[in-house]
């Protein structure tokens, strides 16, 4: 449970800062319904997705991972986003400097109005060539029998989704433009992640180190809650948006 000492303190520190970093991970769209393909109950045709979003099964078997990703898309626009996403893509308007950081590939936070951002894992939304690296948009449904492993317009060679799979390295930039903001942050708003990914909970952990003020809003405790200045313990849906609405009240004179 979230106390008003603690909803308090953190609007002030969004309504004086000038700089804000906002981290986002898998707990913020698991509230608009977007599924879980980990753990008991998420399996699909018999793998797990560590088997299926690696270069390896890429290269054994385009089509099957393509199955997947076709199956995990059409899933994915079935939901929408929620007040937490409404409330991340107001504050990128209220600041002089926002940045977004966020691990979800689903496009999200894109559909909610957010522009200014880093997709470190990039999104469902795009496709990349696996030959020439073009990127383009990703394709039309097909129907049932027809190859499911689109082409590159420029190569001919086999586009993938552009999203980092298990054992790839971040793209060049992207983890850069991010740590580079988090030494410039005034608060640093952490929403919905396990801190689990280093790069993201560093990201967070540098920000504070730097002078930004930390806040993990996040249903459970996670490493990163135990270091923030504060932890909102909820789900984001609900508290962001009593968050952002006291933060436009609160005071900004330091």
């Amino acid at each position: 449970m979230t106390d008003e000492t603690d909803l308090n303190r953190a609007a002030r520190a969004l309504s004086r800062a000038r700089a804000a970093l906002v981290l986002t991970g898998a707990g913020i769209s698991a509230e608009s319904g977007i599924p879980t393909f980990r753990g008991a109950g998420g399996l699909w045709e018999g793998f797990r997705a560590e088997e299926l979003a690696t270069p390896q099964a890429f290269a054994a078997d385009p089509a099957r991972v393509w199955r997947w990703y076709r199956w995990r898309q059409a899933q994915y626009g079935e939901c929408e986003p929620n007040p937490g996403h409404a409330v991340i893509a107001q504050m990128e308007g209220a600041y002089e400097r926002f940045l977004l950081a966020t691990q979800n590939v689903d496009g999200l936070h894109h559909r909610a109005g957010n522009r200014e951002m880093v997709e470190l894992h990039g999104t469902i939304t795009r496709t990349r060539c696996s030959r020439c690296q073009r990127l383009a948009d990703w394709p039309e449904p097909i129907e049932e029998g027809e190859d499911p492993v689109p082409r590159c317009g420029s190569c001919e060679g086999l586009m993938r989704p552009h999203i980092l799979w298990f054992g790839e390295r971040y793209w060049t930039g992207t983890l850069e433009r991010a740590y580079e903001f988090a030494h410039e942050a005034d608060v640093c708003l952490v929403v919905g992640t396990s801190a689990q990914v280093w790069a993201p909970a560093q990201m967070a952990l540098l920000a504070q180190q730097q002078g930004a003020f930390l806040i993990d809003v996040n249903p459970g405790a996670t490493d990163i809650s135990f270091s923030a200045d504060v932890h909102l313990m909820g789900p984001a849906g609900e508290l962001l948006p009593e968050l952002w609405e006291r933060a436009k009240r609160s005071p900004q004179d330091p």
